[in-house]
């Protein structure tokens, strides 16, 4: 069987779990944001009462906040519902409640789904990633750029708050009118949600409640996302050589989560599932993998090895894997005396 053969077997065994269940896609709009609002409203009738309840209120409320944000995420791709207009809908409040523009994340993230793994096409909707190539020929100042923004304090730590005060209120140049302005009413809705919530219960209780819930659900998100396709052996490939089958199945990773933690993520772990058909709902992935053989051969990591990924951070396009600084270096020392 040829490559391209392969490839239409593989696109046809997915097919069948493409398809939403209205029944399904409601009981999962219930038990996610249902105990979003419960948590969310005991985080802040209890603060008075005391503070670190509404801490803890915050905390398990961030996990339903990352499920939320999966159903905003299978809107944007069209498939938590069959009717294009409830998507939008549900969309966009989801996209209120986790803090993204709804027509901004859904163009960029199509377009992450359209060039993930593509070395000439980065830049959209991905995390920033040098080859050792880029690296070499970069200045002094674009490598402590780089240097910092891989750097787990600012990645996890400061990222989080740019996605959520900076990137998600930020239009690009060549957003058409329809984004723009979507862009705009999230920010407005969001704005109004925070001052009548700060009105109401005070402005202390909204920053515990709020910016607790959404902080950590963003330094989830970031990585999750991170994780996915950042691994040791991840495909990457230029234009002429890239191929979407390869960067589905071999540049986005099966992350193996404990049932809890599958369920609280929305199956994304099950990224290489997604990636190869984005129209599966969330609910649908981990029986797509279940039933194709071939998917189940993917790169495999645990939440024990996934730590792992967090040292890696310059692609070697030449032996086609991700290496550490501390690899370039001996790399970059190995050839300058002449040894490669």
């Amino acid at each position: 069987m040829t490559d391209r053969e392969k490839i239409k077997e593989l696109k046809k065994a997915v097919a069948p779990f493409s398809k939403s269940e209205m029944g399904t896609s409601i009981r999962q709009l219930i038990n996610t944001l249902v105990p979003l609002l419960l948590l969310w409203g005991a985080g802040y009738g209890l603060f008075h009462v005391s503070p670190i309840i509404s801490i803890v209120c915050a905390v398990i409320a961030s996990s339903f906040v990352v499920r939320t944000f999966i159903i905003f995420h299978d809107c944007t791709h069209g498939s938590f519902f069959k009717n294009r207009k409830l998507n939008a809908v549900v969309g966009n409040i989801t996209g209120v409640i986790t803090t993204f523009p709804y027509e901004q994340w859904k163009r960029e993230h199509l377009i992450h789904h359209a060039s993930s793994s593509n070395l000439d096409e980065r830049g959209v909707g991905d995390i920033w990633m040098m080859t050792t190539e880029e690296y070499n020929e970069a200045s002094k100042w674009q490598r402590f750029c780089y240097r910092s923004y891989r750097h787990p304090i600012i990645m996890f730590g400061v990222g989080p708050l740019y996605l959520i005060l900076v990137s998600n209120r930020m239009n690009a140049k060549n957003a058409k009118k329809k984004e723009r302005l979507n862009t705009y009413y999230t920010t407005l809705a969001l704005v109004v949600m925070l001052v009548v919530m700060s009105l109401l219960f005070g402005w202390q209780a909204m920053l515990i409640v709020q910016g607790i819930s959404m902080y950590i659900a963003a330094v989830l998100g970031i990585w999750l996302f991170y994780i996915q396709h950042t691994f040791e052996d991840s495909y990457f490939e230029n234009e002429q050589d890239w191929d979407y089958v390869k960067a589905a199945v071999e540049g986005s990773s099966y992350y193996q989560l404990p049932k809890l933690l599958q369920w609280i993520s929305g199956n994304i772990g099950y990224h290489h599932v997604h990636h190869l058909a984005p129209r599966i709902p969330n609910y649908e992935l981990e029986e797509a993998h279940e039933k194709t053989p071939p998917l189940q051969r993917v790169t495999t990591i645990t939440l024990k090895t996934s730590f792992e990924s967090l040292r890696y951070k310059l692609y070697d396009a030449s032996n086609k894997r991700f290496i550490t600084f501390k690899e370039y270096a001996a790399l970059k020392s190995a050839s300058n005396r002449g040894l490669l």
